[in-house]
């Protein structure tokens, strides 16, 4: 199967087209395939495809998308807490295998690939970004392949392709150039001439700006009649890194010179930032006649201090040929400036500690300047206008290649799974990947497995080649050496975390800092690319950076169990008030003024949660442990996370057992049971059960076995067992009713109402259910009150009631959809249907079954979903 994005959007089978719906649905499509592999959150899959004009029902719509897709496409549509992920072979995608060859250099093959305007058809803000990028990437190739062709001597077989595109590109003056030197290799410099004043007119009116000095060069030699370059500057660019790969994104943001005349490249260390850099350099060295210099500025060298900018002044003087050079800093600096105004010079600044290290060095103008460092350089954006290109790691199938071009295409082919594991463990750092591709390299006899293994084991010894530089973690060392104290034992507790990263709120409560402050320090953090805020108010580290801080002593104490704790016990409470759960104390929990605020919350944070829980457990805080899995267990029944929630009770329960609490015992057994039924393994949710029974009846508590029967009755009602269900319904009733707790009274007389109707007793059922309505409506329960309008629309159903049923089941669905729980949402759409197929209302029944069936999908209900589809 093959997916076309250069143009109109199209899959391929086998070369015929296949149907992928209508233009919503494409796009949904679209949007996961761009990321190659990476996960999209729901909500900015929907900003994607709908922007701003997002109907009401937007996520229950996508689920329809994403089911219909997996269905017509095979596709295999990941759904994980960190989003949607669709991986498919690259080669597969026309994109990217544009983006592959341009890479390797065979730029006409990649243009063959476009057929029009990229994503043709699709229409949202992000998509017209998204197609102007790829726009921008197609005219970067085209301007690089006619370089290639000039270079070759093709001039005249380009000059068309040239005229058409200077036609669409009036501005572009790098084009200009190009047509201009094409036209005067022909013969043609009456015609080149024409075109120069063509376009200096152009830039004059539209732009009040001149010509860029390259495009003045190609003209002043045209009329010397040569295009033979001027005499040679000082030319002290380091040679490029031989096996330089990817960074298509980086390198077009770096643009030509007459685009940004400074331009600050950051990342973390070994990150490739000098790489970049250097490879960009020399591609572009035609555009820099009057020379190029470097200077390595030591900002990170533990072996030496940076190197002053007075210094780096001399160097650079001395090299542009002055012999007499003034003292002080502010006279070299000014003498400089005068040196390089008018020169077509570049000026790489590798290594930069700081801002205030690299302005002395600024020309005054015409010089282009690249400045590499470890750190964001603000000052550099802020007042001097510098472009900032932070890089990221490589994806997977750059890395892939990187290792081909070190360790040569037949050793990887040998062991394709090996080297999968290889790009896996290095996660994309060029530093990580040399190392082992250097150690590879200083053994060929040895299997790449031998690598593989040590890299799995103890990923950090393994990234040690012996010298220096190819040390990941003094690498690593020399950032942190960099940080004020605070900032370097934030970065040590953060790698206590155990996940991939952590909320803003959270971070401060492991610091122990307001969240102002702790905003700050993770700004010093991120500026020196320790930590990344991938989405606002979230920070992650790479994985390798997360080993190496993991590995510095910190002690994280229970701060952020603790956090985490009384927090999640404030979201249960927001989602069910009448709960009854122990008290928490952190000074940094967050409260929820309302239900879908502590539903955001725990969807953002559940993967934490379930961390902290088993860490807090490790350390033996029983209680936070405990409070953490009892609060899940409402969020996990409203998004029918079955097996997430067994996980939290197991926990939960080892966490009630050292604490010798047989009430809490009992709540971890008789929810496990329900789980475990629910699951399919019915004879371990009946020992559950017994146990939970059992633990409660020794307490006396009445609560305690109201609840026990309750889950009894439940696991009954699921193996049809309705009269023992109904049984038990009843007593635990009276024990509610003993116990004094109205919420569980409410709630137990729609079950027993409700196991009334499943027997056909609608009378009963409904008298029942009315009273839990009315007591339901008093307590202020919404979700009583809605459990309780499904059941007194089954018993209209079947009284033959129909406007009733629809009306109480479109309530039902209102309440849900307002308390977010999606898994009740599911079940109350398939009986809505099953209403409008008894009425004879197939249209209505259908819609609702589709709804019901993607949600089921959703969410993992494969028996739901399986037997709903028998049905209908």
């Amino acid at each position: 199967m093959e997916f076309g994005l250069l143009g109109a959007v199209e899959v391929r089978d086998a070369g015929a087209l296949v149907e992928i719906g209508h233009v919503r649905q494409r796009s949904v499509l679209v949007a996961l395939l761009v990321e190659e592999g990476r996960p999209v959150p729901v909500d900015r899959l929907l900003g994607r495809v709908w922007g701003e004009r997002a109907p009401l029902r937007a996520r229950e719509t996508l689920y329809g998308y994403v089911s219909k897709l997996r269905k017509l496409l095979g596709l295999d549509i990941e759904r994980s807490p960190a989003g949607y992920r669709l991986v498919v072979d690259p080669s597969q995608v026309d994109l990217f295998r544009f983006r592959a060859l341009v890479r390797q250099g065979a730029l006409d093959e990649a243009l063959g690939l476009w057929r029009g305007q990229a994503l043709d058809g699709l229409d949202s803000p992000w998509f017209d970004a998204v197609r102007e990028s790829l726009h921008a990437e197609r005219v970067a190739a085209e301007l690089d392949r006619n370089d290639a062709a000039l270079a070759d001597g093709r001039h005249a077989a380009l000059l068309p392709s040239l005229r058409q595109l200077a036609e669409a590109l009036p501005h572009d003056e790098r084009l200009a150039a190009q047509l201009m030197l094409a036209l005067h290799r022909t013969g043609n410099d009456a015609e080149a001439l024409r075109h120069y004043e063509i376009v200096r007119r152009r830039l004059a009116d539209e732009l009040g700006a001149d010509p860029s000095r390259p495009l003045q060069d190609v003209h002043q030699r045209i009329l010397a009649g040569s295009v033979e370059e001027r005499a040679a500057g000082p030319r002290q660019l380091p040679a490029p890194h031989p096996w330089f790969t990817g960074r298509t994104g980086e390198l077009a943001a770096l643009g030509s010179s007459g685009t940004v005349v400074i331009t600050a490249i950051g990342g973390t260390g070994g990150i490739g930032k000098t790489a970049l850099a250097l490879h960009w350099a020399h591609r572009h060295l035609d555009e820099f006649p009057d020379g190029q210099l470097y200077v390595n500025l030591r900002g990170f060298d533990s072996s030496a201090e940076p190197t002053p900018p007075e210094t780096v002044l001399r160097e650079f003087l001395e090299a542009l040929g002055e012999e007499t050079i003034p003292a002080g800093l502010d006279a070299r600096a000014a003498r400089y400036r005068s040196v390089v105004a008018g020169r077509r010079l570049l000026v790489l600044l590798d290594n930069a500690r700081s801002t205030e290290q690299v302005v002395p060095l600024l020309p005054g103008s015409d010089a282009t300047v690249l400045v590499t460092s470890r750190l964001k350089l603000a000052g550099l954006v802020a007042a001097h206008g510098a472009r900032s290109v932070s890089l990221d790691v490589l994806h997977p199938a750059d890395a892939r290649e990187f290792l081909v071009a070190r360790l040569g295409a037949r050793r990887v082919a040998a062991e394709p799974r090996v080297v999968a594991d290889l790009v896996s463990w290095c996660g994309g750092l060029p530093l990580a990947l040399s190392i082992v591709a250097a150690r590879a390299a200083m053994e060929p006899d040895f299997p790449l497995t031998a690598f593989a293994a040590e890299l799995r084991e103890h990923p950090l010894d393994a990234l040690d080649a012996g010298e220096i530089g190819t040390n990941l973690r003094t690498v690593f060392s020399w950032s942190v050496a960099a940080l004020s104290d605070e900032a370097a034992r934030a970065f040590g507790l953060l790698g206590t975390v155990g996940t991939a990263d952590v909320s803003l709120a959270a971070a401060a409560a492991l610091l122990d800092r307001p969240v102002t402050r702790a905003r700050m320090v993770l700004r010093e953090l991120e500026n020196a690319h320790l930590v990344q805020q991938h989405v606002p108010g979230r920070y992650r580290m790479h994985d390798l950076v997360g080993l190496y801080a993991a590995d510095l002593p910190a002690d994280p104490g229970s701060r952020l169990a603790d956090f985490y704790a009384a927090t999640a016990r404030a979201a249960a409470l927001a989602l069910e008030p009448h709960k009854v759960l122990p008290e928490h104390e952190s000074g940094h929990a967050l409260t929820f003024e309302t239900n879908a605020a502590a539903m955001a919350w725990f969807d953002a944070e559940h993967t934490s949660l379930m961390a902290e829980q088993r860490q807090a457990l490790g350390r033996e805080d029983f209680d936070a442990a405990w409070l953490i899995g009892r609060a899940l267990n409402n969020y996990h029944l409203r998004r029918g996370r079955t097996s997430d929630d067994i996980d939290a009770w197991l926990t939960a329960l080892r966490a009630a057992e050292a604490l010798g609490d047989p009430i809490k015992q009992s709540t971890a057994h008789r929810c496990l049971g329900a789980d475990y039924i629910e699951v399919g393994r019915t004879s371990l949710g009946h020992s559950h059960f017994e146990r939970g029974l059992e633990l409660a009846a020794r307490t006396g508590d009445h609560e305690a076995r109201g609840g026990a029967h309750r889950a009894i009755a439940w696991a009954a009602e699921f193996v049809g067992d309705l009269e023992k269900a109904l049984e038990h319904s009843l007593a635990g009733l009276e024990e509610f009713r003993a116990a004094g707790t109205a919420i569980r009274v409410a709630e137990s007389l729609n079950e027993a109402g409700w196991r009334y109707a499943c027997l056909g007793r609608y009378a009963e059922a409904r008298t029942f259910c009315e009273e839990a309505m009315l007591l339901n409506d008093e307590l202020g329960h919404a979700e009583g009150c809605a459990a309780t309008l499904d059941s007194l629309a089954h018993i209209a159903h079947h009284d033959g009631r129909h406007a009733d049923a629809v009306a109480h089941y479109g309530s039902a669905l209102a309440l849900y959809r307002e308390l977010d729980n999606s898994a009740e949402q599911a079940t109350v759409l398939e009986h809505l249907g099953d209403v409008h197929a008894a009425a004879g209302e197939t249209a209505q029944a259908r819609e609702q079954w589709d709804l019901a069936l993607a949600l089921y999908r959703e969410q993992g209900r494969d028996t739901e979903a399986t037997a709903l589809q028998a049905r209908v």
